[in-house]
């Protein structure tokens, strides 16, 4: 890419996972709480990722089709209603940048869900070592993903799973304002639980912070150890307006 704007003013700048006044703009989020908090309940907010500014910048990526490498009309794949794209593996500098600083953040609560789970934890300390694995595989495109919705979209209740190569743990990041840009649209996710009801959550995402879901299921202790509670995520409709989210997956698609 040949952009040279600061990431402040534009995705496509230059910068190291900083904000725009320079600080690591992972410092606002406590990492020790939100893996307690998403061994509790399998997602959890963290702080300001992006300003207002950025995620207006990311947002009118969506209208720039030479940016992303497939668009998916959900109604037509019975997914819900709505519209999300895929980005090409040529990424905005700041989203490649995010991915790169929240990778090593959630490193330790993957193997940590792993060595629980007794089962294999093959993420590298790098996560280009580990893409190329992933490439090694099969798993070639881009996962990166643009989510646009309208009033009246939704998002069904599934799981990220694209392939074998699988990292537990994602991030969706709201781009516009709850109750002043659209209304509805709360990230909703379900638990089914060992030999008991499934559990539910609905949670609104504000602007410019990320949420940390988990991708497929989450460890949860049982009288017999510890047990792979299933995990689906969704979005509830959107009412009114427009409501734009940033994805970040760890794993590529095959």
């Amino acid at each position: 890419m040949t952009d040279t704007a600061p990431a402040a003013a534009h995705p496509d700048g230059t910068g190291h996972a900083a904000r725009p006044d320079g600080t690591d703009r992972l410092d606002g989020t406590d990492w020790a709480a939100l893996a307690r908090e998403l061994d509790e309940y399998g997602h959890a907010l963290t702080g300001p990722l992006l300003t207002p500014a950025e995620c207006r910048a990311v947002t009118a990526l969506y209208d720039r089709p030479d940016r992303f490498r497939t668009t998916v009309d959900m109604a037509r794949h019975r997914f819900g209603s709505g519209q999300y794209r895929y980005f090409t593996h040529d990424l905005p500098a700041l989203v490649g940048e995010l991915r790169e600083a929240l990778y090593p953040r959630l490193l330790p609560v993957a193997r940590d869900w792993a060595a629980r789970l007794r089962t294999p934890a093959p993420w590298p300390d790098d996560l280009d070592a580990w893409l190329a694995s992933c490439h090694a595989a099969g798993q070639t495109r881009s996962a990166q993903i643009l989510l646009r919705y309208g009033p009246g979209d939704w998002n069904a209740l599934h799981r990220d799973v694209f392939g074998d190569m699988l990292f537990p743990l994602q991030v969706v990041i709201g781009l516009d304002a709850p109750g002043t840009d659209f209304t509805g649209g709360e990230f909703l996710m379900t638990e089914q639980r060992p030999r008991a009801q499934s559990r539910g959550s609905a949670t609104t995402l504000p602007q410019g912070r990320g949420l940390v879901f988990t991708t497929r299921d989450r460890p949860v202790a049982t009288k017999r150890g510890w047990s792979a509670a299933p995990m689906r995520h969704g979005v509830s409709t959107v009412r009114s307006g427009r409501r734009h989210t940033l994805g970040l997956v760890f794993h590529d698609a095959s």
